[in-house]
């Protein structure tokens, strides 16, 4: 005959190259986890206790302006940006709280 017979190769070979064949992806999800989601979640527990640590007076800055907290609300901030002018904004949307004195016109 012209065609030859197949047979199938031994169970134990074909699940050590399986196992092996993963251990590529795994070592690629770890790098993954350690390089990019875990900084991030750490960032994000960061901002979540400054928003929670406004309080009035606080020196801040959101979307490049920068301002005075003269009250803090449950989800919101008035934030005195000049003389007479007050803005309501999301306390999502602090940046960075400033070190004390860095307004000196306000």
């Amino acid at each position: 005959m012209l065609i030859s017979n197949a047979y199938a190769q031994a169970a134990d070979a074909a699940a050590d190259g399986g196992l092996l064949g993963l251990l590529p992806m795994l070592l690629m999800f770890v790098v993954l986890y350690f390089v990019m989601i875990r900084p991030q979640m750490k960032r994000a527990k960061e901002h979540k206790n400054l928003v929670e640590a406004l309080a009035k007076g606080d020196e801040v800055m959101f979307a490049g302006v920068v301002g005075r907290i003269t009250s803090v609300g449950d989800t919101y901030a008035e934030v005195e940006v000049a003389d007479n002018v007050v803005l309501k904004i999301q306390k999502q949307a602090v940046a960075n709280v400033l070190p004390k004195g860095t307004l000196k016109s306000i």
